[in-house]
């Protein structure tokens, strides 16, 4: 069982309630899936790349990832309907949360420079969107072993209604608001 789904169970939804003043349980916010998701712009050219993108998520993740296909084509990049053009995963339950605790606690430290993630970031509906520049900050993704360094999407949705909650639910797991 994850730290996070303890965490979760009492001390964030007390912090919250009490913040927020939510007359019923079901009112307080709580995450529903992770999205990870890699655009591999170059796939059109070489399948290998995106095969190595496909194994970098997976290996990140614990789960099979989803090849993503071009919806519909467009000339400026060479890009045809239906050609694969990407890789996501879809995490819920335990893995989600298990994917969050290494997001917070392991890879984010791990990037140059870091000053925090961007307070704003979010869509007005209570969803968290947040990019990552290189997937070395993982420390499943052996050095020697990488072939290029890509980058990848994190989206988390929760069930909050407004941004403020998804807020304070965010900083309750630990994010690392930039001041």
């Amino acid at each position: 069982m994850s730290r996070y789904k303890d965490l979760y169970n009492k001390e964030v939804r007390d912090a919250m309630t009490k913040k927020f003043g939510y007359k019923n349980v079901m009112e307080i916010p709580k995450l529903n899936k992770i999205v990870i998701n890699m655009g591999v712009g170059e796939a059109k050219d070489n399948a290998k790349v995106l095969e190595a993108a496909v194994g970098d998520l997976e290996t990140i993740t614990g789960q099979k990832a989803v090849i993503t296909k071009a919806k519909n084509s467009v000339a400026n990049f060479k890009i045809r309907e239906g050609m694969s053009i990407g890789a996501k995963v879809t995490l819920r339950g335990e893995k989600m949360y298990e994917f969050l605790d290494r997001l917070v606690n392991l890879a984010l430290p791990r990037v140059r420079d870091f000053r925090g993630v961007n307070p704003n970031s979010f869509d007005g509906r209570g969803n968290y969107a947040l990019g990552i520049k290189e997937q070395l900050i993982f420390p499943e993704i052996e050095y020697d072993k990488v072939d290029k360094i890509r980058g990848m999407d994190v989206i988390i949705v929760t069930t909050a209604k407004t941004d403020e909650e998804a807020r304070e639910l965010l900083a309750q797991f630990g994010m690392p608001f930039a001041k």
